[in-house]
């Protein structure tokens, strides 16, 4: 693959401008299975989908869909909802899917002759309880900070992945927890922003997650602080999810099977 890179050198009145041939190596694109299953409290749970794409080359502005899979979720209770592709978009529906607490599920995809497997539990979450706002937060003192508290039960041992929504990042914020030391207390998700005004939204969702969920986002999460890009850049290792290659190992996918009950509030800034 080629591309190239214009740099311009300027030096009192001359200028020129000359071409950087660069040669980067390609490698096989590997199935990238986004497998999030959300509850989220107070619906049936049942609309759920998948999407699968295929890896590109770090310059590519598009990225191509996994088109014509196999997609099936079997519950542990032998109940399989299978997932069909909406038209060629990678994203492949059910709206039967039944969710249940602390039930194992299995995913399997079958793309290209190779199949393709996760096993994960649906796990609870409990009450966003309400969210705290300070105005002068930050290194500057200028930045708006929310902390979305919510109250750990006691005696048990949960993981919690936290998601803030706004307009204004191109990303959402993210962040993961564990009771490690505040269980059975009331701790908080937090999430800080300088160009927050009034009026603005912010949707925030605590989702429950196992502890296998927990440290692959812990890891990814670290090593995009490390970089300072998005969770979805090119990382400087690669991280593999729970999904397996069954048919050939060495050709692994990226990505995740997840299943949780999300608890969501939509927060207006005051």
């Amino acid at each position: 693959m080629k591309k190239y890179v214009y740099i311009l050198l300027v030096f009192f009145t001359f200028s020129c401008e000359d071409v950087i041939d660069v040669d980067l190596n390609n490698a096989e694109p590997k199935l990238v299975i986004d497998a999030s299953i959300n509850w989220f409290k107070g619906t049936a749970g049942n609309e759920q989908q998948i999407k699968l794409t295929l890896s590109a080359p770090y310059f590519n502005d598009e990225v191509p869909p996994a088109n014509g899979a196999q997609v099936s979720i079997t519950k542990a209770s032998d109940d399989v909802f299978i997932f069909t592709e909406d038209a060629s978009t990678g994203i492949y529906k059910n709206n039967i899917f039944i969710p249940q607490i602390n039930e194992s599920y299995t995913l399997e995809i079958i793309y290209q002759g190779e199949t393709y497997t996760a096993t994960e539990t649906l796990k609870s979450v409990v009450d966003i309880d309400y969210v705290e706002q300070n105005d002068e937060g930050g290194f500057t003192g200028e930045e708006t900070e929310l902390k979305a508290f919510y109250t750990d039960p006691a005696n048990e041992e949960n993981f919690y992945f936290f998601e803030f929504i706004s307009d204004i990042p191109e990303i959402p914020s993210l962040e993961v927890y564990e009771d490690r030391f505040t269980d059975g207390n009331q701790i908080f998700g937090f999430y800080t922003e300088e160009e927050l005004a009034i009026g603005d939204q912010v949707t925030i969702r605590n989702y429950g997650v196992s502890e296998q969920f927990y440290e692959f986002m812990f890891i990814l999460l670290q090593q995009n602080s490390e970089e300072g890009g998005g969770p979805f850049e090119t990382q400087p290792a690669t991280v593999r999810g729970n999904c397996i290659n069954e048919t050939n190992p060495e050709n692994f996918p990226f990505g995740y099977f997840r299943l949780s009950e999300v608890a969501e509030l939509i927060y207006t800034v005051e």
